[in-house]
């Protein structure tokens, strides 16, 4: 498997986990684009063990298309990268959310 396919695996396994009944009806995962171009990633943590915990801003400019900036937002993890970034935005996601676990 390679690192992308790894990274979107566990993303949907971290999302199934969340997964309760309700969670899923109220919160989630949103992925969509932006026109510099590039990627969005919104993870909603409210109802999940990662609720509450301190993540450290990240921000990454290596060209105008290789870009990373991340944040938590009102119980949000937001994620915006460049075109070609968004299997690191999942990674960086995935780094913390498995160091703050």
């Amino acid at each position: 498997m390679s690192g992308n396919e790894n990274e979107l695996t566990w993303l949907q396994e971290w999302y199934l986990n969340q997964c309760n009944g309700d969670w899923e009806h109220q919160r989630g995962v949103t992925v969509d684009t932006v026109d510099n171009p590039g990627w969005t990633l919104s993870i909603d943590l409210r109802g999940t063990n990662l609720e509450g915990k301190l993540f450290q801003d990240l921000k990454i400019e290596r060209t105008a298309a290789d870009w990373v900036n991340c944040k938590i937002e009102k119980q949000t993890f937001k994620g915006a990268g460049g075109p070609r970034n968004l299997t690191e935005l999942i990674a960086v996601f995935r780094r913390w959310a498995e160091d703050a676990a």
